[in-house]
């Protein structure tokens, strides 16, 4: 019959002190009060998942129950060592408190105490997952655990330490068990490799390291199903990406840029290309935000170097990337990705919502916050020093001759120049004709006296200068255009009340534009040159 698999994390699970890595000052505490017999009566191991607790628990257990122990660990040869460690002694008992958890499973238990070893020195008992038990739990095991006989150990070991009552913690030994370092982690993959005759890359072995988030078990757990993917073959980079679905760190660049120079297409497309790769959304989610932290780091801090996890290749991409990106910018995307990590996790859509947040990082028009102007002016400069602000909108109402012919741009372009697909913001007019000004400072009472439905369609009009100093009226794309451009009658009826303003035939221009940000990037703002008169609207 073959034998049956084991798991790495069970394989290579501690047995002695020793073993135990990246928890130095719990482990020499606990030996020290071995080797001195000093041995307290209550325990409380706390930290995160895969970092220690249950394995260290068990391991004190040998030693106290050890017969020759050795600087304060157990021997592993002596009857109770092996006895324990095959899970076969009476005097260590684990329990999970998430299964476990009601007031009669701890009053079996407080009812065994009383019953003395049968062999060695030390009951001891194991509740995992403590602050799973139940308010009548705790009460019950509260009496016991205060003052329990001589030969009686209890380690509680528990995820979220907040959850456990004052009552229970003062009265136990506290030990803060730490996330474990990346380079510790790897350490014990490459010995494990090397110990299994696996070949594999330093930077696979790295990825899977940092991947953990300080769980040692996690790590031995990606790092079997990587090596059950590609059984018998080196693992590679590029193979450890795959099965755990991550995203190499160059995507980030390129999504970065893309998201900088507000190209939503690009980074839409990108996604695409990370969805169809099969990737993991929430991971990609994290990993990006990581990267955007990274990038914040290295524009901020000077020995950034030291706290980046990242390859010489990857490094240099980061340099170069934070002298191109400001920090406000940096710091608007951390928060839009952070915000989608919290709402992606139970979302059914991941991708839309991801989808969403490119949109908002490549346009900063849709936020209102300071950060989301700084990027908004940020753009507006890029676009001023290209001599490009604006691309042409299929919704905007130009002449036959396209923008060169509705005066924006010039006829021809300069010799040796590309003609520009965009539209180019205009310089200040020398001179604006009267008529056009009295209009413009009349403006608000104009309005007042508009007849409905028109009044309702012009309230958001800006005015501008058009063809041949005429004046200009832009609405806004939609239902105002619509009634103004599609029905001759009505642009007519508007330049007969002009035109009575002004005292003489006034011809007015209509254009259609989809936004304000539109605008302000396109045409010269007359209300700004102008002075108007304010006039109190009679609704």
């Amino acid at each position: 019959m073959a034998r049956s698999y084991t798991a790495l994390y069970r394989k290579f699970r501690p047995h002695r002190f020793e073993d135990v890595k990246g928890q130095d000052p719990i482990v020499a505490t606990l030996k020290n009060q071995i080797k001195a017999g000093r041995i307290g009566h209550a325990y409380l191991f706390c930290g995160t998942r895969g970092t220690g607790k249950t394995s260290v628990a068990k391991i004190f257990a040998k030693a106290a129950n050890c017969e020759q122990p050795i600087e304060g660990s157990p021997c592993g040869e002596c009857v109770m060592c092996r006895t324990i460690a095959a899970g076969a002694s009476m005097n260590v008992m684990e329990i999970d408190a998430a299964s476990n958890n009601g007031v009669d499973n701890i009053r079996e238990i407080v009812d065994e105490v009383a019953y003395s070893p049968a062999e060695g020195k030390y009951k001891v008992y194991i509740i995992d997952e403590v602050h799973m038990l139940s308010i009548g739990a705790f009460n019950a095991l509260l009496k016991t655990l205060e003052e329990p006989p001589e030969y009686v150990i209890f380690i509680l070991a528990t995820t979220e330490v907040h959850k456990i009552p004052v009552t229970i913690m003062s009265r136990c030994q506290r030990y803060d068990f730490k996330r474990i370092t990346v380079e510790t982690i790897s350490e014990v993959l490459t010995k494990l490799m090397a110990e299994e005759q696996i070949k594999a890359e330093e930077k696979a072995i790295h990825y899977i390291a940092k991947s953990a988030d300080g769980a040692l078990r996690d790590a031995l757990s990606l790092l079997d199903q990587c090596i059950a993917f590609y059984f018998g073959q080196e693992l590679t980079y590029d193979k450890v990406l795959e099965v755990l679905g991550a995203v190499d760190t160059e995507v980030f660049s390129r999504l970065f840029r893309a998201c900088l120079e507000g190209n939503v297409t690009g980074g839409v497309e990108l996604l695409e290309e990370i969805v169809m790769q099969g990737r993991e959304l929430g991971q990609f989610i994290v990993d990006f935000t990581w990267y955007l932290r990274n990038l914040l780091l290295m524009k901020t801090s000077d020995g950034s170097e030291d706290v980046i996890d990242a390859s010489a290749e990857n490094m240099a991409r980061l340099k170069e990337e934070a002298q191109i990106a400001d920090v406000n910018i940096i710091m608007r995307y951390i928060r839009i990705f952070s915000e989608l990590s919290g709402q992606i996790k139970y979302a059914t859509q991941k991708r839309v919502l991801i989808e969403m947040a490119l949109i908002k990082l490549c346009k900063p028009g849709m936020e209102t916050d300071n950060q989301s102007l700084l990027d908004r002016i940020r753009q507006l400069e890029d676009r001023l020093e290209s001599g490009v602000l604006m691309p042409a909108q299929a919704g905007d109402n130009l002449p036959a001759g396209g923008l060169a012919g509705s005066g924006l741009l010039p006829d021809s372009p300069p010799a040796g120049k590309k003609t520009a697909s965009v539209a180019s913001r205009p310089a200040l007019p020398k001179a604006i004709p009267q008529d056009v000004e009295k209009i413009v400072s009349s403006w608000p009472g104009i309005l007042s006296r508009i007849p409905m439905p028109m009044k309702s369609y012009m309230k958001g009009a800006r005015l501008s200068l058009g063809d041949d100093s005429k004046l200009l009226i832009v609405v806004e794309d939609g239902l105002a255009s619509d009634y103004l451009l599609k029905q001759p009658e009505h642009q007519q009826q508007l330049e007969t009340i002009l035109s009575a303003v002004a005292g003489k035939a006034i011809e007015v221009h209509i254009r259609s534009i989809n936004s304000d940000h539109s605008f302000d990037s396109t045409y010269i703002d007359l209300t700004q040159i102008i002075h108007m008169d304010i006039e109190e609207d009679d609704e």
